[in-house]
C-alpha cells in the first residue's frame, strides 16, 4: 500500500511534474517471471526515479544507513524506504547481509512477476565510473531463478551529486533498460565463488556497454575509503592529503580494466 500511495499519490506525481523523467527499453522487463533490476548507482535519487518508472512494484535491498542516519536527511530517507517496504542490508554484519539476501530470494519467489532492485557496486560511484560488482546479485539470481535486467541511471549524478540535498531541475533524469540476462545454465551452482564472480562480471559488462561509462576493477567502497571519503547518506565528500598520497601510490598497481565480455 505504501508503495502505491507514494508512486501515484504523494511522491510520483510531483517527481513527474518537476523532472519529467524518461525511460528507454521498458519492453525488456519481463511480464511473466520475476526479475532482478541490477543498476549502476550514481546518486541518492536513483532509488526514487528507478521504481517510479517501472511498471510494477520494486523492492530494493537498501543499505542500512538509509534507515539509521540521524537528522532531517535521515528522517526523510527512513520514512521513504520504510514506507515502501524496502529491505535494509547491514554491510558490517555478514549474518545480517545473508539474511537480507534470503529476504530478497523470498521476495522474488513470492510472486510470478515480482521485481527486486539492487546496486551490484554496493555503494554510489565516487566519480561516475562503473566499479567492480559484488557477487550478491549473482547469488540472488542463482537461488531464485530470476532473470537479471541491467538498468542504467542517466543524469542523476548531475542533478543530485553527493552532498546535495535537493536535486537540480535539469537535465532530465532517465533510465535505460537492457535485455534480460538468463543464468539458468548455472542452475544448482549457487555458492560456487568462481561461477558467481563470472556471472557478476557479465552483469557489469552489460552495464558498462549500456552506460558507455569507464569500468574500474576495484570496489567503489575501497576507493572511497582510500580517498578518505565520507560515504554516509547526504555526506559531502572529503579527501585528505594522506588519502591523496595513498591513492597515488596505489594507482600503479590498480590499473583499470574491462570485465570479461561474457561468462562462458
Amino acid at each position: 500500500m505504501g508503495f502505491w500511495l507514494a508512486k501515484f499519490v504523494f511522491l510520483g506525481p510531483l517527481l513527474r511534474l518537476i523532472w519529467h523523467p524518461w525511460i528507454e527499453g521498458r519492453e525488456n522487463i519481463p511480464d511473466d517471471r520475476p526479475a532482478i533490476l541490477a543498476s549502476n548507482h550514481l546518486s541518492f535519487c536513483d532509488s526514487f526515479f528507478l521504481p517510479l518508472l517501472m511498471p510494477r512494484k520494486v523492492t530494493f535491498l537498501a543499505k542500512s544507513e538509509y534507515f539509521t542516519t540521524p537528522g532531517l536527511k535521515g528522517l526523510v530517507s527512513r520514512l521513504f524506504f520504510s514506507g515502501v517496504g524496502q529491505v535494509p542490508i547491514d554491510r558490517s554484519d555478514k549474518g545480517a547481509s545473508q539474511a537480507a539476501l534470503d529476504t530478497g530470494v523470498r521476495v522474488l519467489r513470492a510472486g510470478q512477476n515480482n521485481l527486486l532492485g539492487i546496486y551490484p557496486e554496493g555503494t554510489r560511484s565516487p566519480d561516475g565510473r562503473l566499479y567492480r560488482g559484488k557477487t550478491g546479485v549473482a547469488r540472488l539470481a542463482l537461488e531464485s531463478g530470476a532473470v537479471v535486467v541491467p538498468c542504467v541511471m542517466v543524469n542523476t549524478d548531475v542533478i543530485q551529486p553527493a552532498g546535495r540535498l535537493l536535486p537540480r531541475l535539469r537535465p532530465r533524469p532517465g533510465v535505460q533498460i537492457g535485455k534480460p540476462l538468463d543464468f539458468s545454465r548455472y542452475e544448482g551452482m549457487a555458492g560456487d565463488r568462481f561461477v558467481e564472480r563470472s556471472i557478476t562480471d557479465e552483469i557489469m559488462y552489460e552495464l558498462m556497454q549500456l552506460s558507455g561509462r569507464d569500468y574500474v576493477d576495484r570496489y567503489a567502497a575501497e576507493v572511497k575509503k582510500a580517498k578518505g571519503l565520507d560515504t554516509g547518506f547526504g555526506a559531502r565528500e572529503r579527501e585528505t592529503g594522506i588519502a591523496q598520497a595513498a591513492d597515488a601510490a596505489q594507482a600503479a598497481e590498480a590499473a583499470d580494466r574491462l570485465p570479461d565480455s561474457r561468462a562462458s
